[in-house]
Order: C-alpha cells, then structure tokens, then sequence
C-alpha cells in the first residue's frame, strides 16, 4: 500500500505529496477546462504514468534478459473527448528504441510494455495506440 496525500490550494491546483519519499507534484486544471495550465493536469498524469509505466516494466524485463534500453524515448499524445462526458478518449505512446535490440527480445519488450499496470487497470473505452520505432 503506498498512502498519498493531497490538498486543494483553490484555483483548480492541487499539491500531491508521495508518501514513502516526501516528494511532491502539482496539478493545475488545463486551459481547456477552466484552469491555469500552469502544470501537468490530472488527466495529463494518467497518460504519462502510462509511457512512464510501458517503459520501467520494460526495463526490468530488459535487465533480466541483459538487454539495454539506454537512450528509449517516449512521447505521448492525450487525446480527450466531450461526449458522452469530457473523458480521456485515446492515448498515443510512441516509444523510440535503441539500436542493437533482435527481433525476438523486441517481441518480448513489446509483450512487457502492453502487460504493464497502468496499460491494464485503463478502462477499455480508453483507446491506446502504441508505436514501436525500432532503430
């Protein structure tokens, strides 16, 4: 169990403090709903837990087979939609890999990064469009 408190500053920001490390993150809601902008948005957070989460699952699967991911690049595009309500409606993670990786450590990567926790506990209406660009 990993405990996270959060406190509402007003203004639509939000202070997240992580439990075990103290560490700390702000939120801000985006210009496109009434917020500043100033920060990653609530919805924000979700998509880059999910490249985050793709790529870590990714390199303790990588470190086992000694396979190394230096130099992995990850963007993603959050895509929302209005309707039926305002919701995160596709996710695109594109994942840029380094050279030296054959074709079946990339199958087992590939296996890793879509088996991750976050890529698994989206709701399935949530589309993710996943891209591997193999140097």
């Amino acid at each position: 169990m990993v405990q996270i408190n959060l406190i509402y500053e007003g203004e639509l920001r939000v202070r997240a403090i992580h439990g075990p490390s103290g560490k700390e993150l702000v939120t801000d809601a985006p210009l496109d709903n009434q917020g500043r902008g100033e920060s990653f948005s609530p919805t924000d957070l979700v998509c880059t837990a999910l490249g985050s989460c793709m790529v870590t699952i990714m390199g303790i699967v990588a470190a086992r087979h000694q396979i190394d991911l230096k130099g992995t690049t990850i963007s993603v595009k959050k895509h929302m939609i209005q309707e039926p309500v305002r919701r995160i409606g596709k996710i695109e993670v594109h994942l840029k890999m380094p050279a030296g990786i054959d074709e079946k450590e990339r199958k087992i990567l590939e296996r890793a990064a879509r088996t991750c926790p976050v890529h698994e506990s989206l709701h399935p209406d949530v589309i993710q469009e996943i891209q591997f660009d193999w140097a």
